[in-house]
């Protein structure tokens, strides 16, 4: 049986299983997701065999990713416009989860108060709280006609309030990924380019005064400056860079590099996991990854392509700009050509809230896919 003509269909009628969300869920999506993980935890595995808890590591980095994929599984069936319904509230939680772990509740790990521990899970709110922000955004900007000066005001004060918060941890790393997520939903929203350029300006010098205030242990502005000076680079990048060159074409094989079984890179299951990709599986492995991760990004721009409305485009830039800046600033750093930050490979690195947010964003995508023609 065919529904009556309706506008919002481009041939006049629709069947009813269109509207059928499953029918509708981008497979290319779900399968780059499915072997990136695939390759996360393999590599995983190799970085922490040293520790004599492979399993236990590659056990838990199953069970975040298990637990991740139903959760995105039941986001996607979601009306993505039903959770943007409950934005405020989120992003409300999501804050104060932040300023939780800046009391005696939060947890100081490589010199940032950032986690909350229970017992051996570890949680790092701001990952949560860049979806809730974007989630934020999207709702606030999908639902006017055009973004004026006092709406831009507001608009800022959302992605403004996360920022600063996890600058006082400090989490310079976070913060740039809000930064970057900020100007990717604004350029597609519609600000004015000159109101653009003012607060990418108004953004490096920010950058540039935190890097010269007290804010930061020195040991973490060598970190964050060691790309421009390679004289001065960092014991990581350069143990990360002797990894990646070692591997040449084909790799050392998996746990078969001599970098990672010595345990030289700091960091390696987690902030410098793709150095593992390009000693054991390397330059074939590591150009199939950053592919797969491509596409990945490739999707996520389609679906926003694909949304029926505003809301739904600017979530999955929001996404997209979040994995892309995650993406581009963890292999960078372990080439030498970023900061070294702690941000995660989305879907490799060994993490709880990395996977977990990771997983629910690409169910958000898939939702605005999916519930394209409701």
């Amino acid at each position: 049986m065919l529904n009556t003509p309706s506008a919002a269909s481009p041939s006049g009628f629709r069947s009813r299983n269109l509207g059928a969300p499953w029918r509708h869920v981008d497979v290319v999506l779900a399968g780059a997701v499915g072997l990136v993980l695939l390759i996360g935890l393999l590599v995983v595995y190799s970085a922490t065999r040293r520790f004599g808890d492979g399993n236990g590591y590659v056990a838990r980095q199953v069970f975040f990713a298990l637990v991740g994929a139903a959760t995105a599984a039941g986001v996607a069936l979601i009306d993505y416009r039903r959770i943007a319904d409950w934005w405020q509230a989120i992003y409300v939680v999501s804050v104060v989860a932040l300023v939780g772990v800046l009391t005696p509740l939060g947890t100081v790990v490589n010199g940032t108060r950032g986690w909350y521990r229970f017992g051996p899970v570890a949680l790092q709110p701001a990952e949560f709280a860049k979806l809730a922000t974007i989630l934020a955004v999207a709702a606030y900007l999908g639902s006017v006609d055009r973004v004026d000066l006092r709406r831009l005001g507001a608009a800022l004060g959302l992605l403004g309030i996360p920022t600063v918060i996890t600058l006082l941890q400090p989490d310079l790393g976070s913060a740039l990924v809000f930064i970057v997520i900020a100007l990717g939903m604004l350029v597609v929203a519609g600000v004015r380019m000159k109101h653009l350029a003012v607060l990418v300006t108004v953004g490096v010098l920010a950058v540039i005064g935190i890097l010269n205030s007290g804010a930061l242990d020195q040991y973490q502005k060598d970190r964050l400056t060691s790309f421009v000076s390679p004289s001065g680079q960092s014991y990581n990048v350069d143990q990360a860079q002797k990894a990646i060159g070692s591997g040449g074409l084909t790799g050392y094989g998996l746990t078969n590099g001599p970098q990672t079984r010595g345990g030289y890179v700091p960091e390696q299951q987690t902030d410098f996991i793709f150095t593992v990709v390009g000693e054991e599986l390397g330059f074939l492995g590591a150009g199939g990854l950053v592919l797969l991760l491509g596409i990945i990004v490739w999707r996520i721009w389609r679906a926003a392509q694909l949304a029926a409305d505003m809301l739904g485009t600017l979530l999955c830039v929001g996404v997209m700009s979040m994995f892309l800046f995650h993406i581009f600033e963890n292999v960078g750093m372990t080439l030498g050509i970023m900061p070294v930050t702690g941000i995660p490979l989305p879907f490799v690195s060994y993490g709880g809230s990395s996977m977990l947010v990771s997983f629910i964003a690409v169910g958000l995508v898939q939702s605005v896919h999916m519930h394209r023609f409701d």
